[in-house]
């Protein structure tokens, strides 16, 4: 099974090092980014197969991230992780709870997805 490269962007420093086993047992390796610069930096020198944006970034910073990843012309799926009282961000391409097989499983099927259109679109 191939690993599938996410892009984790994360205030909360231990989260990444908690989930780690889950998130490498699913197939998903993931770079943490601790802000949104470095978030861009990473996107810009790496290869991601979906970035993932963790809660406590503020909407306004989740949208920005978004913004700057498709003024590159990427298309890579962006997740951004509901909190409590979040709701869907309408720039992000899916938003899930913070559950990490609820997480696992949409991110999934988004990527699924994803690479049907991909290929339909061949």
């Amino acid at each position: 099974m191939a690993s599938i490269v996410v892009l984790a962007v994360c205030l909360d420093p231990l989260l990444p090092g908690t989930q780690a086993p889950v998130w490498r047992s699913a197939g998903y390796f993931f770079i943490p980014a601790g802000s949104i610069q470095e978030a861009i930096n990473h996107f810009k020198a790496g290869d991601f197969d979906l970035v993932l944006l963790g809660q406590e970034i503020s909407a306004e910073s989740r949208e920005r991230l978004t913004f700057l990843i498709r003024a590159t012309g990427s298309l890579v799926p962006v997740v951004c992780i509901a909190g409590a009282q979040s709701h869907h961000n309408s720039f992000a391409d899916a938003t899930f709870g913070q559950e990490t097989s609820e997480l696992l499983a949409g991110m999934g099927e988004l990527l699924k997805s994803k690479s049907i259109r991909r290929g339909a679109a061949r």
